[in-house]
């Protein structure tokens, strides 16, 4: 008896995957006969059954030991269905279960077989790379864990407190796109790329990662205590790792988790700057002076100090900088205090160091400060000049060479009143880290200031420029510099940065 596409019959649909195979069963032989796809012919064959009556008896649990068990448990695995096609006969598999139940089995064994080597090669996620013993290297899986691991750390926002000698650099602030002069935030992203803080895309673009400076800092201008905010992942040693990529010039030197919409620029409520100079700077035109042999006395000490002092409150900058007209409100600017510091001898040459706090700065301000005070000093300008200054009166206001000037410290005074003790976050103040701070002044700041200054004298030959500044404007100079400053009043600072130095 021959049945054809009797299976797709039992399916009810045309379209069965199983309706080009061949049943052929043959009763006088008891021989099954099975054409799967991509199985050729498989053939089982067994002898006719003698009469029931003739079959000596079998005890039950000899007969359960004898028939094999499709397996059911569920750590069976898809080859020991085959070996159980194979043992049992097909009259038995018939009985057992309908002709499509056990097609639709095989197809699944001959699929599992066949897509059992894929399977196995897709496991591993990454071709395996031997050593020359022929075994995986287990440094590079640790690696490789540890890679993925750190991808899936979450991102939080923090504060980095960061040292760095600005000599070489041009400046704080990134260029993106131009390789032509490098800055402090070149050198930062790519430590933090390399140290698996930040995707590499985030480094491309530094919007993604929230980054936002507290004050950009000029050409050679250097930091002791400069803010930058910004989403990490936090990573463990995250100091570490981050400072091992980075010169030694450039240091990380604390860090502290701070709100989610913390900006360190806008949060800033005032910067302290420092400003290291020889002494001889002060010493009077009139007076030849040996660098290395002059001293500073108290009289003069007293009189730099109180005309520092007059910078302190409110007043108009806009002769400190460029590109202000005298009534741009942004060139107001706000000082908290300024003044000079006893003198100390270093590499047989006589320092200071001015200090200046405030609000925020405008470009070269604290360096036209500086140099206003030094030429009334030195006798090239009267006391008056710095009143005059803050008034319409355009005023030839020298600048004194950026060489000594530190960003010291940056202040959060608001945002610590308001979340440093909400027991979730900490006051931005880095008392733990100022020996560190002192430490890397000592050791990079210090030093290359006095040796630039000893090699390149930068005062010395500033210093003989300041006779040929004119410090009392005519009345057609003025008209003359106030039609320049109507045009560039819309350019500069936006008031409210940092934009200085």
């Amino acid at each position: 008896m021959d049945v054809e596409g009797g299976l797709a019959g039992e399916r009810g649909h045309e379209h069965s995957p199983f309706r080009q195979e061949k049943f052929t069963l043959h009763p006088s032989s008891s021989v099954c006969d099975r054409r799967l796809p991509g199985w050729g012919m498989v053939e089982h064959r067994e002898p006719k059954l003698p009469h029931k009556s003739s079959q000596p008896a079998v005890p039950e649990a000899a007969a359960r030991q004898q028939t094999p068990r499709r397996p059911t448990d569920a750590s069976w695995h898809p080859t020991h269905l085959l070996a159980w096609t194979e043992s049992t006969s097909c009259a038995e598999s018939c009985l057992l279960s309908c002709p499509l139940q056990v097609l639709i089995m095989a197809e699944e064994v001959r699929a599992a077989v066949a897509g059992q080597p894929k399977r196995l090669m897709s496991s591993s996620e990454e071709p395996e790379r031997l050593e020359e013993n022929g075994h995986l290297s287990k440094r590079l899986k640790s690696q490789v864990d540890e890679e993925d691991q750190t991808k899936k750390l979450p991102k939080r926002k923090i504060v980095l407190l960061m040292a760095y000698s600005g000599k070489g650099y041009h400046g704080m602030q990134r260029n993106v796109g131009s390789s032509q002069f490098k800055t402090i935030e070149d050198d930062l992203v790519s430590a933090l790329v390399q140290s698996g803080c930040i995707p590499e895309n985030h480094g491309e673009d530094m919007k993604k990662m929230s980054f936002q400076r507290c004050a950009r800092t000029d050409k050679g201008v250097s930091a002791a205590g400069q803010i930058v905010s910004l989403k990490v992942r936090l990573i463990d040693d995250i100091l570490e790792k981050i400072n091992s990529h980075l010169p030694s010039h450039i240091r990380i030197l604390g860090l502290k988790r701070v709100t989610g919409g913390f900006n360190s620029k806008n949060k800033c409520d005032a910067r302290t700057y420092s400003y290291m100079l020889p002494t001889f700077a002060f010493v009077h035109k009139d007076h030849d002076v040996q660098e290395e042999t002059f001293r500073l006395n108290k009289e003069t000490l007293e009189k730099v100090n109180k005309l520092l002092a007059c910078y302190k409150g409110t007043h108009n900058f806009h002769n400190f900088t460029s590109q202000k007209g005298p009534k741009d409100p942004s060139a107001k600017r706000y000082i908290m205090e300024m003044y000079c510091g006893e003198p100390f001898v270093r590499e047989s040459i006589e320092f200071a160091v001015i200090k200046v706090k405030g609000q925020s700065f405008m470009m070269h301000q604290i360096r036209k400060m500086i140099g206003l005070v030094i030429a009334i000093v030195k006798g090239y300008a009267a006391e008056s000049i710095i009143e005059r200054s803050w008034g319409e009166e355009k005023v030839d206001v020298p600048k004194a060479p950026g060489l000594g000037l530190v960003l010291e410290r940056v202040h959060f005074e608001k945002y610590n009143r308001r979340f440093g003790n909400d027991g979730l976050h900490e006051p931005l103040e880095w008392k733990e880290e100022e020996e560190k701070i002192a430490v890397f002044k000592e050791q990079y700041i210090y030093p290359t200031i006095i040796n630039t200054e000893r090699e390149e004298k930068s005062m010395m030959n500033w210093l003989s420029t300041l006779s040929i500044h004119d410090f009392n404007s005519s009345a057609v100079e003025l008209q003359a510099n106030n039609k320049t400053s109507k045009n560039s009043d819309f350019e500069g600072s936006d008031g409210c940065d940092d934009d200085s130095e």
